[in-house]
């Protein structure tokens, strides 16, 4: 026994990583067999003379890495070394023009209040102008909500209720003096917990952090309230951002409430398809926003990698991370995007680039949009309904392109997410608080970040090189093309193109029956790096021509 706790010890070091902090290891020889048995998890041979000579500089890596590990780093303290997406020869749009939203028509305060819940953000905007409605009266209106339904649903870690009361009414005294700060003033949201708010917990979904409170409000929600946006609730996330699984239990699809909402941004979502609230900030490394979009309803944008800044947000990967919104339609999505957008000074992966949005530019003709053949073709839960997507946008005017993605090991290159992962939560494994964690079979995180410990710094490398070469052949496979279009799932367009930081937006087309439940299917559109404006034009104009947006659940587990 004791000498498999030194052979797992000494196979770290051979892998440039470090090692786990072993309990009761006394012999720490580094031997010449030991190497030879750690080569075996590297798919390498040494001779036994290459074995023997690496000892020395094996025992003295070991050593730094225990002198480094005396540092304290916490979550928010990134690598020297900062993720590019642009591929060579990028060139960003000259020049920035005035942001532009549809007119939002007549627009009336329902007889029935509990309409309002699903009320776009444009629609309770003009509302809110026009002051038919106060910010106070409908931010009491969602907090009622949240506390009536989230019973049923698990999708709140923390109301906001003091702070969301006092930012109302400061809403409502400057709209009354005249100083309207825009389309957000005054409208009620939320925020995954893993954005910092001063003066609330921040709890990151984990029994090892909900007790957690930062003496810092993350950017996106600082530039939500300059906005004049009012929060009223931290939202669950699965916890450490996967799943929709947290310390208070699983969050629930308001569609079917024997189905989780899938996450990582999970309250988000659920929240939104429930009419809690009108929008709110997720998260995305490798699905977070687009899977519980699609299982809840919503319509959420993922940006561009470098859109966004991640300043107070939990870090899971440096490289991958990525904040958006989730809404009831994509001018909704536009319209939050545009409040959050731009570098901030302290992500130094946020690059300054135009975000020319045109909300009156509703015509398709002449444009192109990709498809993948070999996704839409095959045998797949909801072919009918993306088929009919494709249908749509054919009878909108646009011209449907075949393409191709690049043919990369994407998925073996995601070992990128789950290593930067172990690094960033680093103090969990090494400190074996890793154990607090709610789940702790072998898809859950601290199985995860330890395995991701016998990964050599070699291959993290290669991965980072080949997803260089990624990078420039995607930008030649959308060359020429407006947007493209693809099945949410089932192909490895997801993995891919968080890999590459290109944006995308996710958005209900269709109902499919399971068991007899109506549960909502969805289409991903898919933009050029930095080409959100024309990604949400094409797809407004989709979405114009249905109806599956103005759809949601009836809620009647309400009365149980």
């Amino acid at each position: 026994m004791q000498k498999k706790r030194t052979l797992l010890s000494l196979c770290l070091l051979s892998m440039g990583f470090g090692a786990f902090v072993m309990k009761a290891v006394d012999d720490r020889a580094i031997t010449a067999a030991v190497v030879k048995e750690a080569e075996k998890l590297l798919g390498l041979e040494f001779t036994a003379a290459e074995a023997d000579s690496m000892r020395g500089e094996l025992l003295s890596k070991r050593q730094s890495y225990e002198r480094m590990r005396k540092v304290e780093l916490s979550n928010d303290v990134a690598p020297a070394l900062y993720f590019n997406p642009l591929p060579p020869n990028f060139v960003f749009e000259s020049q920035t023009l005035p942001f532009k939203v549809a007119p939002a028509g007549k627009v009336k305060l329902p007889d029935n209040r509990d309409e309002l819940a699903w009320y776009s953000v444009r629609e309770l905007a003009e509302l809110l102008r026009s002051r038919q409605l106060t910010s106070v009266e409908l931010t009491r209106f969602f907090l009622e909500r949240l506390k009536k339904y989230d019973v049923h649903l698990h999708c709140v870690v923390t109301l906001t209720e003091t702070l969301a009361l006092q930012q109302a009414a400061q809403a409502d005294a400057e709209i009354k003096a005249g100083k309207y700060r825009g389309l957000l003033h005054g409208i009620p949201y939320g925020a995954k917990d893993l954005l910092a708010q001063k003066g609330y917990p921040t709890t990151w979904g984990s029994t090892a952090y909900k007790d957690q409170q930062f003496a810092y409000t993350a950017t996106v929600i600082e530039r939500l309230e300059k906005a004049g946006a009012v929060l009223c609730a931290k939202l669950t996330l699965g916890e450490l951002a996967m799943g929709d699984v947290w310390f208070g239990g699983k969050t629930r699809n308001p569609w079917n409430l024997n189905r989780g909402s899938s996450g990582s941004s999970a309250g988000s979502a659920s929240a939104v398809a429930a009419g809690l609230l009108p929008f709110a900030i997720g998260s995305e490394t490798l699905g977070s926003i687009v899977s519980p979009s699609s299982e809840c309803g919503t319509t959420g944008l993922r940006p561009s990698f470098g859109r966004v800044p991640r300043t107070g947000a939990m870090t899971l990967s440096w490289s991958m991370d990525k904040l958006g919104p989730l809404a009831r339609t994509v001018e909704d999505c536009a319209i939050v995007f545009n409040a959050i957008q731009g570098p901030d000074q302290k992500d130094y992966t946020i690059m300054k680039a135009p975000f020319n949005y045109d909300g009156t530019q509703t015509s398709l003709k002449g444009l192109k949009i990709g498809y993948l053949p070999t996704a839409f073709d095959r045998n797949y839960p909801t072919k009918t309904q993306d088929s009919l997507t494709l249908a749509t946008l054919r009878s909108l005017g646009a011209e449907l392109v075949p393409m191709q993605l690049p043919e990369y090991p994407v998925s073996d290159m995601a070992l990128l997410l789950t290593v930067e992962g172990a690094s960033a939560f680093d103090d969990l494994t090494t400190s074996n608080r890793d154990d607090l964690l709610v789940q702790q079979h072998k898809n859950a995180w601290p199985n995860y970040f330890r395995a991701s410990r016998f990964v050599p710094a070699v291959e993290y490398l290669r991965a980072n090189r080949l997803r260089t070469k990624l990078i420039a052949a995607m930008q030649e496979k959308i060359k020429g093309l407006d947007v493209y279009l693809t099945p949410a799932f089932g192909n490895p367009n997801l993995t891919l193109t968080n890999l590459t930081g290109h944006p995308c937006v996710v958005l209900p087309n269709g109902f499919r029956s399971e068991q007899g439940v109506q549960r909502p299917t969805s289409i991903t559109f898919m933009g050029s790096l930095f080409g959100e404006a024309k990604l949400l034009q094409v797809a407004k104009a989709y979405q114009q021509a249905t109806n599956w947006h103005r759809q949601h659940p009836k809620l009647s587990y309400n009365h149980d």
